[in-house]
């Protein structure tokens, strides 16, 4: 048993409590680049920086001592708790280069974690409920059906493209094209190129006048009527209610009707065939790399001998590593997505007996793409959060600004994949060189 004396001796040894501030530069390995304030008062970081990061309440500590890394981050951004200064909401690209390139954290003593832990106090450390914007942790998603079930799945597309077609109006301007635009040129305008991504896939899949086409995951149908002006009869299918009823209503605006529909499905339901191609843009990263074959397998089913089918989709840049997307991804952008690098892609459309004829990378044309969609949030913020909210606005900010730069650091690509389904004689009748420019 101590004496008095001894307890005092003690307490005597105790480190003081650490400020916000402090803590802070204890976790960061070397200089910290921007100005970093905090509701205590503590400030780090350069006085005179062009960029800053201030935390202003509490919770905000709480939400980054209780999930570390990039998801405790983004639930205390999303939620207001911490702010970025030195740049906008809609569009942080600048500060997350900067802290991509000069800051990086480092695993603390156990003596440093207690200090930390006694500083903060056990209150701040207790886990709360995330922004309202989060999706459910994957253990807890098993309520909503087994991973990539059709149920599940609808779910996952809903959390993110039932947003607000309103939303997506402003941020991804009168193309209403959620995928990777194609530029001819830098000088190109994102309407220009969505519109010549348009063209490319239609040409690689060789579609005239009178030719059938299944545009998988059509989102709000951009392809679809892209085929149809040109004579094509079209069945584009999305698991997103918002996305079908938009999509129909430009069909009827248009006066395609007669060619082309656009389905409130999942595209496993789609029973026609005998299609002469299939596009799939930017709907790979939702099936999960195990359902590829079948998958694949689906698409096979739906040609005829000598279709094409085209495939679009973000890919890593490795087939090595786990196809699960981060914490941030997973729960607020895309629940459930994954990603596989494109030798995995190309092998499982191979392994289903189509015949691979092309393949490219467009990883610099999703930059560029994103860089415009981030301008039209910022020009539309106002109305961007009058729409969905602020905590919305921020989650798609901090979303295609990350995605910027990782399609500029090569973290991820953009890949198309051209097959055609060969008759039972191996041939298919196609030029000897490619068709399209």
């Amino acid at each position: 048993m101590t004496t008095y004396k001894e307890r005092n001796e003690i307490r005597a040894d105790v480190p003081p409590k650490l400020t916000i501030a402090e803590i802070f530069e204890i976790l960061a390995d070397g200089e910290v680049p921007f100005r970093f304030t905090a509701y205590d008062g503590s400030t780090a970081g350069p006085e005179d920086a062009q960029y800053g990061m201030e935390l202003k309440t509490p919770r905000g500590t709480t939400y980054l001592a209780t999930a570390p890394g990039d998801l405790g981050m983004a639930r205390a951004y999303v939620s207001g708790d911490l702010d970025i200064t030195g740049t906008h909401p809609g569009d942080p690209y600048e500060v997350l280069k900067v802290m991509e390139e000069q800051l990086q954290f480092r695993r603390p003593s156990a003596l440093t974690i207690a200090n930390i832990t006694r500083s903060l106090g056990w209150e701040l450390l207790r886990p709360i409920a995330p922004p309202p914007q989060e999706a459910l942790p994957r253990w807890r998603r098993i309520a909503e059906g087994l991973r990539h079930s059709k149920t599940r799945d609808a779910e996952a597309i809903s959390h993110h493209y039932d947003v607000s077609n309103t939303f997506y109006e402003y941020v991804l301007g009168p193309s209403m094209t959620y995928t990777c635009a194609a530029y001819e040129n830098i000088g190109q305008t994102l309407e220009e190129a969505q519109e010549n991504k348009y063209r490319l896939v239609f040409d690689k899949l060789r579609l005239k006048e009178g030719d059938r086409l299944l545009d998988i995951g059509c989102g709000w149908g951009s392809m679809v009527r892209y085929a149809a002006r040109r004579g094509v009869k079209v069945i584009g299918a999305t698991l997103s209610r918002e996305q079908a009823e938009w999509a129909q209503k430009a069909i009827a605006d248009e006066g395609l009707s007669g060619l082309a529909e656009v389905r409130h499905s999942d595209y496993r339901d789609i029973e026609e065939t005998e299609f002469d191609a299939v596009s799939s843009i930017g709907l790979t990263e939702h099936i999960g790399v195990q359902n590829y074959p079948a998958y694949f397998g689906f698409v096979k089913s739906k040609l005829r001998d000598g279709g094409l089918f085209l495939n679009h989709s973000i890919a890593r840049p490795d087939n090595n590593r786990s196809a699960r997307a981060g914490g941030f991804i997973d729960r607020y952008v895309f629940p459930d997505g994954e990603l596989i690098g494109s030798g995995r892609i190309i092998t499982d459309i191979q392994n289903v007996g189509l015949e691979v004829r092309h393949e490219e990378n467009l990883r610099e044309h999703y930059a560029l793409t994103l860089a415009e969609w981030c301008k039209n949030l910022v020009d539309n913020w106002d109305a961007c959060v009058a729409e969905v909210g602020e905590g919305t606005a921020r989650v798609w900010g901090l979303y295609m600004a990350g995605s910027r730069l990782g399609f500029e650091r090569n973290v991820v690509q953009l890949h198309q994949v051209l097959s055609v389904k060969l008759d039972d004689k191996g041939r298919a009748e196609l030029p000897l060189r490619p068709w399209w420019t």
